[in-house]
């Protein structure tokens, strides 16, 4: 997988600066094309989303919730990736060789942490860095429903619930086009997208 930066549209933006947050939502949207410095790049990517429970929304339907923000990346572990970069300043230490062997992504689900975030030459909130949370500090209850997507393990009520946007980019990738012509069918897991222990404690 790869990320990206996620944004657009005219709805109300997250505050700038670092907040505590938790993350609620890992979208796999497959293998991505797109171009960089007008180099094509072909990379298998994904949405990472947070929660930012004291830092509540103030305008529309939404009024009174929680802000979500997001952010792609390239499902790379390795040693210049920004998924690994950002993952082990989450976790506070750096991986051990046999965890890069297996890591389960599903399980940074749940998982608090503290976000840093800037607004980018559009005006937008984005993600510039993820931390490990306070020793002792805790934040309030999740209010968003959590939710994992992974084209390996594929379900097609979660798929269902995506916003169309999301939809468009998963159904764009070979994964999705393999899945139709052999529904029922798992993909071969991609060691890149396992990882985290299930124990919270050793996360």
């Amino acid at each position: 997988m790869k990320w990206h930066e996620a944004g657009g549209g005219d709805f109300e933006q997250a505050p700038v600066g670092t907040y505590a947050a938790r993350c609620i939502r890992m979208i796999d949207i497959g293998t991505q094309r797109s171009e960089y410095q007008g180099q094509p790049s072909i990379k298998r990517q994904c949405i990472i989303g947070f929660e930012l429970p004291m830092e509540l929304m103030t305008e529309g339907d939404a009024k009174g919730k929680p802000f979500v923000v997001s952010r792609f990346f390239t499902a790379s572990l390795s040693k210049k990736a920004n998924l690994r970069r950002e993952l082990e300043s989450w976790r506070g230490r750096a991986f051990t060789e046999q965890e890069l062997m297996g890591f389960e992504s599903k399980n940074i689900i749940g998982k608090p942490c503290m976000l840093s975030l800037i607004a980018n030459d559009k005006g937008k909130t984005r993600i510039s860095g993820i931390m490990a949370m306070p020793k002792g500090m805790t934040i309030p209850p999740q209010v968003n429903p959590s939710m994992y997507f992974s084209l390996d393990e594929y379900d097609a009520k979660t798929f269902e619930s995506l916003s169309d946007g999301i939809k468009k980019l998963i159904q764009s990738s070979p994964e999705w086009l393999e899945l139709q012509r052999s529904p029922g069918r798992a993909l071969a897991k991609d060691d890149l997208e396992e990882g985290f222990e299930s124990d919270e404690a050793a996360f």
